[in-house]
């Protein structure tokens, strides 16, 4: 039942008060009418008695205390939702914006999300292909997971994240469904009009659903923004059974608007002015993901964050880190160096990679291949360290080969280029020949039955010598046998 109410009791930034109500609901919808009949929407943020605060989703300009008319709706915000929200772009309050007009609704859902039991919840186990080999073999992303880029001002996170959305695929020739719902958060317009424009002119539009929120939109729209958006991928993934990949950018932008609100409300600050709820709020978006028992579908998460001074312990990546499971990591200087996707495999991890890939779900060798390029881009970084101080000339044989080897692996295997799309086989070919340019006996992760199988330096440096001849120094691999 609607409550209709004459009259506020104060108003502060976006936040107004009224009085005199009684069985207000928290997170109720709230409509706003002011004496031009022009309505805005808010939701119910706080009762105290008799008095409720409500959080205003547009602009309070031109409000009084003495010309609006409040109305409680006696019910949540709400997403009509259908098949149809496929291939649309809606603006962060849910609206479309793409001028195909309304989207026909099936059903309502409360943007708020539903409570998983976790005894229901099924633990991730297929692999996402996302054409990045950097990702694809080192960082493998599962269905299920929620694993986060931890980026920085300046950096190619945008790029990277558009080309995940156009590549992006279920491993192998399968027939299920797959879809992806993309929420940006507080980007300028040129930065939202290069992701429609990419997706478009990609033809990966029609599976696509966005929800964009403009810097210059409200900053609880941006709150809303990406509960609309994993309301919408709730729908998709649980209701009507598909794999639903949600990309969202940037989180950094979502928690400033939530500092901004929690000083509006003045609540006591927490680690950097951020509010001391802001783990569980985080916690509140990153837990929607996984697969559930009874439901065929899986919703997956890449949230995208901003780094403020490239800081990983800033409070919004430490948190993030603490929820997800695991982390993409870019590095200024591997961009400054022309390398993209600028991606450090060193801090970069998925702790959900190793119940994903293997025999039957990606290949036999992949786990051992992964860790021997882990190990020996390690000792990579440790030879740079080591001839800074002393110096190119006075290296060993071995250490300058590993010099070369680090060249190659980042020029090629994780530099692949925004054009490139690899399948999973084709990054593990890779990695194999930038393997055999390695002594054997330092490849101490791998067995001998995998050396015999996989390990040819004449391929690899043929391979090579083909396909990027301006990075190889022939003399530094003519006695590896």
């Amino acid at each position: 039942m609607s409550i209709y109410f004459k009259g506020l009791s104060s108003i502060n930034g976006p936040l107004v008060a009224i009085e005199g109500v009684e069985n207000a609901v928290f997170d109720e919808l709230v409509e706003l009418v002011d004496d031009t009949g022009h309505t805005r929407l808010g939701r119910v943020i706080e009762m105290q008695g008799d008095r409720c605060l409500i959080q205003v989703f547009e602009s309070t300009d031109g409000l009084s205390k003495n010309n609006v008319v409040t109305k409680l709706t006696g019910k949540p915000i709400e997403i009509g939702l259908s098949e149809e929200i496929l291939g649309r772009s809606f603006n962060g309050s849910g609206a479309p914006i793409d001028g195909l007009g309304p989207v026909f609704t099936e059903k309502f859902m409360d943007i708020n999300g539903r409570v998983i039991n976790p005894v229901s919840r099924i633990y991730p186990r297929n692999f996402i292909n996302t054409g990045v080999s950097a990702i694809d073999g080192l960082n493998t992303l599962i269905r299920g997971q929620k694993l986060p880029i931890f980026s920085g001002s300046g950096l190619s996170h945008n790029e990277l994240a558009a080309q995940i959305v156009r590549q992006a695929k279920l491993h192998g020739d399968n027939d299920e469904s797959f879809a992806i719902v993309f929420a940006a958060m507080g980007v300028k317009h040129d930065v939202a009009a290069f992701f429609k424009q990419t997706f478009i002119e990609n033809g990966v539009m029609d599976h696509v659903t966005m929800f964009l929120n403009l810097a210059n939109d409200p900053i609880i729209e941006r709150i809303l923004t990406p509960r609309f958006a994993l309301t919408a991928a709730e729908y998709l993934a649980f209701e009507k059974n598909m794999h639903i990949l949600v990309v969202m950018t940037d989180i950094t932008s979502y928690c400033e608007a939530l500092r901004e609100y929690s000083s509006s409300k003045e609540e006591v600050p927490g680690r950097k002015g951020y509010p001391g709820y802001l783990y569980s709020d985080l916690a509140s978006m990153y837990e929607r993901a996984g697969c559930i028992e009874g439901s065929e579908g899986s919703l997956t998460q890449i949230p995208i964050l901003t780094m403020p001074n490239d800081d990983i312990s800033h409070p919004i990546a430490d948190c993030t880190g603490y929820i997800t499971e695991g982390q993409i990591v870019l590095d200024r200087g591997l961009q400054q160096r022309g390398i993209y996707p600028p991606i450090n495999v060193l801090p970069s991890l998925s702790r959900l990679m190793k119940d994903g890939i293997g025999e039957g779900l990606t290949r036999a060798d992949h786990a051992p291949l992964s860790a021997q390029l882990f190990a020996s881009y390690a000792r990579v970084i440790d030879v740079r360290n080591l001839a800074s101080v002393i110096g190119l000339d006075e290296l060993s044989k071995d250490d300058q080969r590993y010099l070369a080897f680090g060249k190659l692996f980042e020029s090629l295997y994780v530099g692949q280029g925004n054009l490139s799309n690899r399948n999973i086989f084709e990054t593990l070919e890779l990695g194999w020949n930038l393997l055999s340019l390695l002594p054997a006996h330092d490849l101490d992760r791998l067995d001998r039955e995998i050396l015999d199988t996989y390990y040819l330096p004449d391929k690899a440096i043929t391979f090579f010598k083909e396909n990027s001849p301006e990075l190889l120094d022939p003399a530094l691999f003519e006695t590896i046998k």
